[in-house]
């Protein structure tokens, strides 16, 4: 197979799997961290009228999803790429990134978790996806 095409393949199947881990892990935490009484965290509305009830605890489980869905993301991206292993798992942070971007715009959170979220849930976990999969060095 073409080396830019398993690359493309496996920088989707990488954001693809990633994502997937990201929302088990938000479909669980309500277990784990139940919400403050009145939210409902599947209504953007209730969630925007309530969050003032959310305390740092609620906040855990979505940085989580968001750094862990990101690092199994690159470390799959890395894994199956054909050649540039850590530019692929970075590609694939960079599309969680944007994901992240595009949710603290759409849903309200303190800053300090969205400071939180877009500088150590997305890029910093795309390049230690990279390590876990072995990546040693690339060369030009």
């Amino acid at each position: 197979m073409n080396p830019v095409i398993r690359n493309v393949f496996a920088v989707i199947g990488g954001v693809a799997l990633g994502m997937l881990v990201n929302m088990l892990i938000i479909t669980i935490s309500g277990s784990v961290i139940p919400p403050p009484e009145g939210i409902d965290p599947t209504d953007s509305e209730s969630m925007m009228k309530n969050i003032h009830l959310l305390k740092p605890k609620h906040f855990i489980f979505p940085f989580f999803a968001h750094a862990l869905g990101t690092l199994v993301g690159a470390c799959i991206a890395a894994k199956f790429s054909a050649s540039k292993p850590l530019v692929c798992a970075l590609i694939a942070g960079a599309f969680f990134l944007l994901g992240g971007i595009a949710a603290s715009m759409m849903i309200p959170a303190p800053t300090w978790f969205i400071a939180l979220d877009l500088v150590m849930a997305y890029l910093p976990m795309a390049y230690l996806g990279a390590k876990l999969a072995g990546v040693k060095k690339e060369h030009g």
